[in-house]
């Protein structure tokens, strides 16, 4: 962890932490992200397990590689499409290379892929804890989809990050759900909440 954050409202505590993650994003992204790849055998998923990812929007750390490392291990890679505002994700089978249309919010989904349930979820946050909670955008689509994966069956639910965006507490309310695993460029945090 670098340098603390206060502690904030989540609307105080997403400005800072956007500003956070800009900087390093611009700083180090290529690098963090290559670091990220290198975890792949480090989840402690099954044998083609389907992992969900995401498309990265500004500022992220990029998921992209991760993905190919885990599907260059045999497993089966999907990404998140919004399909109704206020909604939960659905899941759309992807392998990289695959075409892309853009969704709401600046995101990218495959178009008319089959659905599937992921076995492992990787999920983009704006700061996190040890305890496993996460800052998002604040849209509550990750918030909806975690608690009905979480409700129906086992999923590893692991947030990618910037090892800069760990504070000391997230600010939660009663639906959030702690994340199994934090991956950062520096390795893999196994969290206090699970």
């Amino acid at each position: 962890m670098t340098e603390s954050i206060p502690p904030l409202d989540k609307t105080d505590l997403r400005r800072v932490a956007r500003q956070r993650r800009r900087e390093v994003a611009l700083a180090q992204g290529p690098a963090a992200a290559r670091a990220l790849a290198g975890l792949a055998g480090a989840l402690g998923l099954a044998a083609r397990a389907v992992v969900a990812g995401y498309w990265p929007l500004e500022g992220e750390i990029d998921p992209l590689p991760l993905m190919e490392a885990l599907a260059a291990r045999g497993h089966v890679l999907a990404l998140p499409a919004v399909t109704e505002t206020g909604g939960i994700l659905e899941f759309r089978r992807w392998s990289p290379g695959e075409a892309l249309e853009t969704g709401p919010h600046g995101t990218r989904h495959p178009a008319a892929a089959p659905p599937v349930v992921p076995a492992a979820l990787l999920v983009p946050l704006l700061a996190f804890d040890r305890r496993g909670f996460r800052l998002g955008y604040g849209g509550g689509y990750y918030d909806r989809t975690l608690a009905g994966l979480c409700r129906d069956g086992r999923i590893l639910t692991v947030g990618l990050a910037f090892a800069t965006q760990e504070v000391d507490t997230v600010p939660t309310d009663p639906w959030d759900i702690p994340l199994d695993l934090i991956a950062t460029e520096q390795g893999v945090i196994v969290t206090a909440g699970k």
